[in-house]
């Protein structure tokens, strides 16, 4: 199984910035070819990706976080969300997730509020 901590969630000002960091371990190995995602759950919608790190390196982003949002693998099992230009609509629960094979892993998620 792989388990999955998230951190760095937190308080911040509207136009601040965060860094979220995600580290998995387990008795199931992860590779770089194993997909890594950070989702977002906020009130009133349903979990959402903000932000993929493919197995081959290459990322995808949700719109509405393009240009603000950088998602950086430092290894197989880690990986970074780096949050600039923080909105109010930002605000949620960040979840790491991994796709090891077809079977997805989550984190417990950590929260993000941004104030306006």
């Amino acid at each position: 199984q792989v388990q999955l901590v998230e951190s760095g969630g937190g308080l911040v000002q509207a136009g601040g910035s965060l860094n979220l960091s995600c580290v998995a371990s387990g008795s199931a190995t992860i590779y770089n070819i194993n997909p890594m995602a950070w989702y977002r759950q906020t009130p009133g919608k349903g979990r959402e990706m903000v932000a993929l790190h493919t197995g081959r390196g290459a990322t995808t982003y949700a719109e509405s976080v393009k240009g603000r949002f950088t998602i950086a693998r430092a290894s197989a099992a880690k990986i970074g969300l780096y949050m600039i230009s923080l909105q109010p609509d930002d605000t949620g629960v960040y979840y790491c997730n991994v796709d090891r094979f077809g079977t997805h892993f989550w984190g417990q998620g950590t929260q993000v509020t941004v104030s306006s």
